[in-house]
């Protein structure tokens, strides 16, 4: 394997993540690392009785990941040995004897985290103990610490943190070596780290079958779970809580388990203190009746005596668990908050102040001390009680949501920043809910990831992340890298998202294939930021506009899985189930989704232009697409790593929202005619809107040709000019034929010209002419600076500008990998004071030229990516040379509901600002972009002169001689 190039990354970026200290000193076996594995023999480890359980259980993983890179497994010692080379002593501060003598006497350097949060160090040490020649030491500031110390060895020795979970599969080697250097892991920027699994079916049949056939989600896949979470170095947990799962406190071992491992139990926004209503309430109900027999309603203003006990029941049951209480009240099974007795929003907000007063009384006096961290999360309506009034101790988290499609709602402010509980987030990566779910793939840019939880971070938001990552499987890639900022926010910036990407699958797959991994991970990504596959749609995106603008996708998609395809080839079989999982399947079950859609149409329009077999053509490639994507999901979960995942990954599950299915298609009777028809680029059907060639961009139109019935049909093109190139000239269909017209351009005199394509053909002597627009604008014409007006519009990518311009403690960065593009411009810090007047003075601008050909009055579109401040605004200026500046607002609030604004913008990934600019003259101009509002990001800016096309994606970027120069030199 290792000839292969697929060793793991063992030390460079483990160290890089975990700050590791530089220096080295050479083992006395003459090489500067330390041995775990050599001459058959392992290196035992010793950890103290008296330390933390779930030190000791940690420990016992050591021994496994040992064993399973070398083949030995080492002993698991509780005394010191009496002789021995070698020893790996693990223990945490002031629970273990030896680590704490070693400190005493200075020989272990723990300055850097005694008093942290769950810091560790690990250093070799000489003659530790009477016997002991040389130990590898592990000494954590606390139990987690320690934990995390340990599972860091196991990463540096090649045991991923999805060995068991996405089947990375494990080197063997005959000697297994750590570097001897100290290596420090100071504490997490964020101190609370986890995941709510959520809209778990998936996971609930797979666990079900597979794991525990007599439970829904129970202790044998928690303890799964509670391992991978300690590997990624999260610590916290919101348990599965719907219908279809068993409740966590159903099974008691689950509670004890968490415990066990080490990792803080809490739960979501609708179950206060550990209840889950789903299941709990109503035999609780039935058994707490009211007097005259009836149920209690779940409505504190109704039964506030029979919740207080439903909740105080729960308390009492948890107490000495190491818990995060969840203040508050929601309705039963994520519905909103009742109350019959108070209607408007000041008497709920009483209420809610109530229910949180009961809440607190309840865990003082069946909790104690030990009652913390207790958080408040103002989701959906409880969002609008808090912001009119709601009063929330200042020792409790409060956890602000997002609007579920990743971008936040509202942050705290400077009051809120000085809480003693702080703040956190809630984050979704996969989501149920309005106004379209996604819950099959991993579909959020990371750049998009990184982006807010960067905002997040900034605005003091620091004590508590939890990411809804929905059946946990294909979120792996976003997991890993929500927990890699969580621990260290500090390790990426906006230039080098991507470099996450790169170290994550060199070490699932092996160095030598990172970048490209990480290439075809981030192609993928902006796929989905054009359009998540769990959002397509009939009809969304034109297969008539831009060079097909479907077709450029599914040509984008093919490349794609070509690229994953012949990576997959190259690598060991070891790694072919892991790959599949983490790489093929994603890429290819979206590229089937978009498939489908795509011929379906095809399919639709090829009816509306009255195509004969070509219309069942394209229905016959829909089906297809469908049927392999069904064969695609099958082979997951029958075939891969043995049938494993059975039941894991499903599309179309019964209880919860379903990804796009089959999609309609039209089939027309056989009929035993034919006929000629043409419809060319731009056009519904026929070809009056002519086709356009600019010298510039060197663009390539299409023209289909089609037979209106069954029966084979003759056909010929003639080109009004000899420059004018034709894919195909003739020939006999059945069904149809996409011809593409391309300019020889080293034919062409300057200038601009009118040209036709004639195609004739059928029984009946049809005769279609196809119009080209032709402008050759010269070689040294191109030469020139700046973006150039073409086919009727200006498009521009808006990280690609002319000039940056940084103002008032504020300027404009590109974040790389986010958006439909290569990158987007943001405006920063997040932190920065909005600008409202004398823009070209003080607010940061972006600078563009353009050249154009035309005048007048146009309107200009500023594509932003949709973030949120339901507190302030959302805003950006625009303008053209040194005319008045036009301030552009955007939506700030998420309503929730379909088909407003809010859910236009979550859907495209995108919002439209539109105004118009007036260009006095032809020639080129400088079109200026201004901050108003600081976070605001921008993708593209397309100006239309009088030819753009209504389509889902923006045209193709316009001439530029430095960032779009076209293909030059043919």
């Amino acid at each position: 394997m290792a000839a292969a190039g697929v060793t793991p990354l063992l030390l460079g970026p483990l160290s890089e993540t975990a700050h590791a200290a530089s220096s080295t000193r050479a083992d006395r076996t003459g090489g500067a690392e330390f041995p775990l594995v050599r001459g058959g023999f392992a290196t035992d480890v010793h950890v103290d009785a008296g330390d933390d359980p779930a030190v000791i259980r940690a420990a016992g993983d050591l021994l496994a990941d040992i064993e399973r890179v070398g083949g030995v497994r080492p002993g698991l010692l509780h005394t010191a040995p009496e002789k021995a080379a070698h020893l790996v002593l693990v223990g945490t501060i002031g629970a273990s004897p030896v680590i704490d003598r070693l400190i005493d006497e200075g020989r272990l350097n723990v300055s850097r985290i005694k008093g942290s949060t769950e810091a560790s160090v690990t250093q070799v040490v000489d003659r530790p103990l009477p016997g002991v020649e040389r130990a590898l030491v592990i000494a954590g500031s606390d139990r987690r610490g320690t934990i995390y110390g340990i599972y860091d060895t196991s990463e540096r020795i090649g045991v991923s943190p999805w060995y068991w979970w996405a089947d990375v599969p494990v080197e063997r080697r005959d000697e297994v070596t750590v570097p001897a250097c100290p290596f420090t892991r100071h504490e997490p920027s964020v101190r609370y780290r986890g995941i709510f699994i959520n809209d778990e079916q998936n996971l609930t049949t797979w666990s079900h079958r597979t794991q525990e056939r007599d439970k829904n989600i129970g202790p044998e896949t928690y303890k799964r779970v509670f391992e991978l979470l300690l590997r990624l170095k999260a610590n916290y947990l919101w348990p599965a809580m719907h219908p279809y799962s068993d409740f966590f406190n159903k099974h008691r071992e689950n509670p004890e388990l968490a415990e066990h491992y080490g990792i803080v139990v809490g739960s979501s926004h609708p179950e206060a203190l550990l209840r889950n209503g789903v299941h709990e309430w109503d035999p609780w109900a039935a058994e707490h009746r009211n007097p005259d027999g009836s149920l209690p309603v779940y409505d504190y203003t109704v039964n506030p005596g029979v919740i207080s006990e439903y909740w105080r029941a729960r308390a009492r049951q948890n107490a000495t668990y190491e818990s995060s209480w969840t203040l508050g009240m929601r309705g039963l099974h994520d519905s909103a908050l009742e109350t019959k007795n108070a209607t408007t929003i000041p008497e709920k907000v009483v209420v809610m102040n109530d229910i949180i007063t009961d809440q607190r009384r309840i865990l003082t006096e069946e909790v104690g001390g030990a009652a913390e961290p207790q958080i408040f999360i103002p989701y959906k309506e409880v969002l609008d009680l808090y912001n009119a009034g709601v009063q929330v101790p200042d020792d409790v988290t409060l956890i602000w949501p997002d609007d579920n499609h990743g971008n936040m709602r509202q942050l705290p402010n400077d009051a809120e920043r000085r809480r003693a509980g702080g703040n956190g987030i809630y984050y979704h990566l996969s989501y149920w809910g309005r106004p379209k779910s996604y819950l099959w793939l991993d579909t959020t840019q990371p750049a998009k990831v990184w982006q807010e939880l960067r905002r997040v971070y900034e605005h003091g938001a620091d004590r508590m992340w939890i990411f809804n990552v929905g059946d946990l499987k294909s979120i792996e890639n976003g997991l890993s890298f929500a927990m890699d900022i969580a621990w260290d926010v500090n390790r990426w910036d906006a230039d080098d998202t991507g470099g996450f990407l790169v170290e994550w699958a060199g070490r699932q797959f092996g160095r030598r294939h990172g970048r490209e991994i990480a290439a075809i991970r981030t192609e993928y990504h902006r796929l989905a930021a054009e359009l998540r596959p769990e959002f397509i749609a009939p009809g969304l995106v034109s297969v008539v506009h831009h060079g097909d603008e479907g077709g450029r996708r599914m040509a984008a998609y093919e490349q794609l899985l070509e690229r994953a395809r012949t990576l997959g080839a190259k690598l060991p079989e070891a790694y072919r189930d892991a790959y599949f999982e983490l790489v093929e399947y994603p890429v290819h079950g979206a590229y089937l989704m978009n498939l489908k859609y795509y011929w379906a149409d095809r399919n639709a329009l090829a009816r509306r232009q009255g195509r004969g077999a070509g219309t069942n053509r394209f229905a016959d490639l829909a089906e297809a697409a469908h049927a392999t994507e069904a064969a695609l999901t099958k082979r997951y979960n029958t075939e891969v790593a043995g049938g494993k995942w059975d039941g894991i990954v499903n599309p179309y599950p019964s209880q919860i929202p379903k990804a796009p299915g089959r999609p309609a298609v039209t089939r027309v009777a056989r009929q035993e005619t034919s006929g000629l028809g043409v419809a060319s680029e731009g056009n519904e059907a026929g070809t009056a809107r002519p086709l356009s060639f600019f010298s510039g961009t060197r663009d390539r139109r299409f023209m289909d040709v089609f037979n209106t019935g069954f029966l084979a049909v003759g056909w010929t093109a003639e080109v009004s000019h000899p420059w004018v190139r034709l894919s195909e000239s003739g020939g006999s269909l059945t069904d149809q034929v996409r011809v593409w017209v391309e300019i020889d351009w080293d034919r062409v005199p300057e200038g601009t010209y009118d040209a036709t394509v004639t195609v004739s053909g059928g029984d009946a002597g049809q005769r279609v002419d196809v119009s080209l627009k032709v402008r050759n604008d010269g070689e040294r014409a191109l030469r020139g600076r700046g973006f150039v007006e073409a086919h009727g519009y200006v498009s521009i990518d808006a990280a690609h500008t002319d000039r940056r311009v940084a103002r008032g403690g504020a300027r404009w960065r590109t974040v790389r990998g986010l958006g439909r593009r290569s990158g987007a411009v943001e405006a920063v810090p997040s932190t920065a004071e909005s600008f409202t007047a004398d823009f070209a003075d003080r607010a940061p601008e972006l600078r563009y030229r353009v050249r154009f050909s035309s005048s007048g009055t146009f309107p200009v579109t500023v594509f932003r990516l949709p973030s949120l401040d339901e507190r302030g605004r959302r805003r950006v200026g625009v303008s053209l040379d040194d005319q008045p500046v036009t301030v552009l607002s955007g939506q700030s609030v998420a309503t929730g509901n379909r088909g407003d604004a809010w859910a236009r913008n979550v859907e495209d990934g995108v919002e439209r600002l539109t105004t118009t600019l007036t260009v006095t003259s032809p020639g080129e101009h400088e079109l200026r972009l201004f901050m108003v509002d600081a976070a605001i990001a921008v993708d593209q800016i397309v100006i239309d002169t009088g030819g753009l096309p209504v389509s889902y994606l923006a045209p193709p970027e316009s001439f530029h001689p430095v960032f779009n120069p076209g293909p030059r030199g043919e």
